[in-house]
């Protein structure tokens, strides 16, 4: 080995790195999974802080509604859906397998089904705009129907991939917890 001081080690070339310990792949997975889905949930919270601002604004009447249509039926409930986000951000730091469970149970309930809702409630409407080029509800100038239509777009793919993820690393804690069993 190499010292700082002085020379390397004899009868050494460099080559002997194979004998050296790796980090463990479900851990490396792990690693990398946590990763992506902190990126989706900070995607999430900006989507949401979005809808909830919009929600807000058009409650309280802050702005005309020609400028920020008032919300949906489905836009309510989906205000939810920072609850499976925050047990997310709760599982991941200690690998705590009961919030990441929650999560994923609560985001199909709080986040995939409003939207569901949401794409059925809007149809009409965004079929009216197709067929005559008619438009009702406007957001800073543009059809609240096609903007909300593409929140959604947006949204069910981020829930998705959190979902999907979210398994891909409970798998990977289970290995690693049916690993130091057999051990």
């Amino acid at each position: 080995m190499a010292s700082r001081a002085g020379p390397r080690a004899t009868g050494t070339d460099g080559s002997d790195f194979q004998h050296r310990e790796r980090v463990a792949s479900h851990y490396q997975m792990s690693v990398a999974l946590k990763s992506e889905i902190r990126k989706l949930n900070i995607v999430h919270l900006l989507t949401w802080v979005l809808m909830a601002a919009q929600v807000i604004v058009s409650q309280l009447s802050l702005v005309s509604h020609k400028v920020v249509a008032s919300p949906y039926q489905w836009e309510y409930p989906y205000l939810l859906s920072i609850i499976p986000t925050v047990f997310n951000f709760l599982a991941l730091p200690r690998n705590n397998i009961s919030y990441l469970v929650i999560s994923m149970i609560s985001a199909g309930l709080f986040s995939v089904a409003p939207l569901i809702y949401g794409s059925m409630e809007m149809f009409p409407v965004a079929q009216q705009l197709y067929r005559h080029g008619k438009a009702y509800r406007f957001i800073f100038g543009f059809s609240a129907v096609t903007v909300m239509y593409l929140v959604i777009v947006i949204a069910v793919q981020v829930h998705a991939w959190q979902i999907y993820y979210s398994k891909k690393l409970l798998d990977q804690w289970f290995t690693s917890t049916q690993d130091k069993k057999k051990k």
